[in-house]
């Protein structure tokens, strides 16, 4: 799994250059939604292995209750710190595009890879 390496990179990145600005609260708030949307990306990932696992009758609970809590913990979390100011929200949900920005880059590969061997 390559996508999962192509988001912690991003994230790692990211937080970096926030971190060399010295903003240690939105790097705080990045990092958590990173760390949520790469959790969030891990859980649908298992969800999906369950669901297509051939001679499967039965989905375990626990990957459904994964599949079930995954939002609402996303934009709990997000109005939690809305609200209290902890952290900056937006910084949150800038972190929370971090798989966006692995499957990104993956695609990209993929591209490079397919117009490369012609």
């Amino acid at each position: 799994m390559r996508l999962p390496r192509w988001m912690t990179l991003c994230a790692v990145l990211a937080l970096g250059v926030i971190l060399v600005s010295r903003q240690f609260r939105i790097a705080a708030g990045f990092a958590l939604g990173a760390g949520l949307g790469i959790l969030n990306y891990y859980w649908l990932h298992k969800a999906m292995e369950a669901l297509t696992k051939a001679g499967q009758s039965r989905i375990p609970k626990s990957v459904v209750a994964k599949f079930l809590i995954r939002y609402p913990l996303a934009f709990g979390l997000l109005l939690v710190f809305f609200k209290t100011g902890w952290l900056p929200p937006m910084a949150i949900l800038a972190g929370l595009f971090v798989p966006v920005a692995g499957v990104l880059i993956e695609g990209i590969m993929q591209l490079g890879g397919g117009l490369g061997s012609r």
